[in-house]
């Protein structure tokens, strides 16, 4: 691996884009510490050792890098993006105009990218805006000072117009990366944020009841699920297609047999974000109400990580999710067409309908197993941090699917690029 590690900044083309890569790394961990205009970072400091936030809110300033809750220029990170990309991902099923983009190659794509930044900037502004205005009030419960002191309307709307503008400044940090860099760059800032975090959250647990021994415990589970993420990321259903021979002219076209990779996480970590999401909306609306009130008790109550409710619940809607967004993403007819089109079958298949009926069938099977290994990978580390003690940890199962994932895809990225320049890459 330091071999081809060496190789790769040996090669000019990729030393620039590896360089290039971790300067934009960079500039977005700084941005996270630089505060917005008029908030008080000596009071953040005091607020976030004097009180809590809700989980939607602790999970995405985890994703963010810390900047959320720090209320930085970086506040919003690539979340807002994130969330864009998906919304318009998903409006593929329901407007036909964007399954007709999709469809129209290149100049499509463009088309729904412009539509992903528009709605970024929409989103980034509606975020901002709640996050300003919660600032010093809700944002961190029990805190005595005031994050934003002088909270004028005109000092609000200047707050906002900054995130919005660090939003928009990622969200091109991101394609920077992608078009000129290494790896995907949404992937990748992510991957930054939840990184930084790892550090606090071993700080956390070292300053529990059970000391480095409990550091010992949660490093070995990660290590564990880590193995556990490679082994299942890495695993896929091979179904055989053959190509049957076609005769154009003098030349002979087909007669070659491939296969259709199947993967068993087809979802990827998006059900555990749909699941965290929703989860952690009751307990956000619940910080807005009175305290004393019965309501605001069952909330608090019920929908808390440390349930035994909200755990069955957690994994009943990652099963769901996990279901509903492979059934979006994966399209079986425009893969049976597709087949049928270039002469291509699977033995014992006949072409058209019985061909993605069959494709349907094999992803539902497949599709048990990934929902299955989403919410046990999830749960885990909730149950040990339960078990624990450790009340204030919110690194899960989901960062270290990121995190591993994340790395792998750059990981191959890296070693493709050196195929082609013939070294010998990272998984030789």
């Amino acid at each position: 691996m330091f071999k081809a590690l060496g190789s790769a900044f040996r090669t000019p083309d990729l030393r620039r884009k590896l360089l290039l890569t971790m300067f934009v790394m960079t500039i977005y961990r700084l941005g996270t510490y630089v505060p917005a205009p008029f908030v008080s970072y000596k009071n953040i400091k005091v607020c976030l050792d004097q009180s809590g936030s809700a989980d939607l809110l602790t999970m995405m300033n985890m994703f963010a890098g810390g900047g959320l809750l720090q209320l930085s220029v970086f506040a919003l990170g690539i979340m807002p993006y994130i969330t864009a990309s998906i919304i318009v991902q998903l409006m593929r099923v329901v407007i036909p105009r964007f399954e007709e983009l999709h469809k129209e190659g290149q100049t499509g794509t463009a088309k729904l990218t412009e539509y992903t930044r528009y709605l970024t900037i929409f989103l980034s502004v509606l975020q901002s805006s709640v996050i300003v205005s919660v600032a010093n009030t809700s944002l961190f419960v029990g805190c005595t000072v005031k994050p934003i002191p002088n909270d004028s309307i005109a000092n609000k709307l200047l707050a906002i117009l900054v995130m919005t503008a660090g939003t928009s400044l990622v969200m091109w940090l991101a394609e920077v990366i992608t078009e000129r860099g290494v790896g995907n760059g949404m992937s990748l800032l992510i991957f930054t944020g939840i990184a930084a975090s790892f550090p606090t959250l071993l700080g956390t647990v070292s300053k529990s009841a059970g000391g480095w021994a409990h550091v010992a415990v949660v490093v070995g589970m990660f290590l564990l699920i880590t193995v556990v993420v490679v082994f299942v990321e890495e695993s896929m259903r091979k179904i055989p297609v053959q190509y049957a021979k076609r005769v154009v002219g003098r030349r002979t076209y087909g007669g070659t047999s491939t296969y259709i990779p199947l993967k068993i996480n087809m979802a990827n970590v998006i059900p555990v974000i749909f699941a965290s999401s929703i989860l952690s909306l009751p307990q956000m609306i619940g910080h807005f109400g009175d305290r004393n009130s019965k309501w605001v008790q069952w909330l608090s109550t019920n929908f808390t990580w440390t349930s035994v409710w909200y755990m069955l619940t957690y994994a009943l809607l990652i099963i769901f999710f996990s279901f509903f967004y492979t059934s979006i993403t994966f399209n079986p007819e425009e893969i049976s067409d597709n087949m049928k089109r270039y002469g291509g079958f699977i033995p014992g298949i006949r072409a058209g309908r019985p061909t993605a009926d069959y494709l349907r069938y094999v992803m539902n099977r497949i599709t048990w197993v990934g929902a299955l290994y989403l919410a046990v990978v999830a749960l885990i580390p909730h149950i040990v941090f339960n078990y624990l003690g450790i009340q204030s940890a919110r690194f899960g199962g989901t960062s270290i699917i990121i995190l591993v994932g994340v790395g792998l895809q750059t990981v191959k990225d890296i070693d493709a690029q050196l195929q082609q320049r013939h070294y010998e890459g990272f998984l030789r």
